[in-house]
């Protein structure tokens, strides 16, 4: 199936058409920063144009930095906290139009990954997708199923604020590290949930898993580390996948 998804993030809003049986992006990817400040209406906006540059009728798949229940924002993680208790899929309907289903951003790039990705032969056992951009997303597989808004990237850190702001890729460009003075705060991370979560895989995902060759010897858990192979696509293609699943009546979880 041919299906568009949108992945919003704390510094761009991307989209693009996804063949939901290969997770090829079959067209241009659209990006546009995300407004500042990140609002609802801009946002929407912002959506809405991305919307236009394709010719489709059919749901749209959308993933967000924040906790997402039932298509409502829980939470506003890197984008404006005028986000929390929006109805997001009727926001955007208002909008555009079209119908919705929105999931948290983590989630659906680890979704992308655990069934078109690095993780279709890891469906036994848990996995624990960790997205590396603005801040740091999660999303966990238990014998290949999604137990949804695992947001550890929210845990504290060693000054009492959320990890994240210590170890996300905001983080280093706002401290001016190197990859690898930053790779050591990114290894207390990694070592941080394999104490507390036990997982028998990481994948690795956003935009600073490219440059994973430039950190990777500071990384020293034993737990195996793959990258995601559709890197910084994965978002819109998980988001794809679940509107698919939406249109299909599909439960996804």
């Amino acid at each position: 199936m041919e299906v568009l998804g949108i992945d919003v993030g704390g510094s761009g809003i991307k989209g693009a058409m996804v063949d939901t049986q290969t997770g090829e992006l079959i067209s241009d990817r659209i990006r546009i920063p995300t407004p500042k400040p990140s609002k609802p209406k801009k946002v929407a906006k912002v959506i809405d144009k991305i919307v236009s540059k394709f010719d489709y009728s059919g749901t749209i798949g959308v993933c967000f930095p924040t906790i997402v229940v039932n298509n409502k924002a829980m939470s506003a993680g890197n984008i404006s906290s005028k986000w929390k208790g929006i109805q997001v899929d009727s926001l955007l309907k208002s909008r555009t139009g079209h119908d919705y289903v929105i999931y948290n951003d983590a989630d659906m790039a680890g979704l992308a990954e655990m069934r078109l990705g690095v993780g279709r032969d890891h469906q036994k056992g848990k996995v624990l997708m960790i997205t590396i951009g603005t801040g740091l997303g999660s999303g966990m597989f238990m014998d290949g199923k999604l137990i949804p808004n695992m947001e550890l990237g929210r845990i504290f850190g060693k000054d009492g604020e959320p990890i994240e702001y210590y170890a996300g890729d905001r983080a280093r460009k706002k401290a001016d590290l190197s990859w690898k003075k930053w790779g050591k705060r990114f290894n207390f991370y990694l070592e941080h949930l394999v104490r507390i979560c036990s997982p028998d895989l990481f994948i690795l995902g956003g935009g600073a898993s490219k440059k994973y060759h430039k950190f990777q010897k500071k990384i020293k858990i034993d737990t195996p580390i793959k990258i995601a192979s559709l890197l910084n696509n994965a978002g819109i293609v998980g988001a794809a996948l679940a509107a698919e699943a939406e249109m299909e009546n599909q439960n996804l979880l």
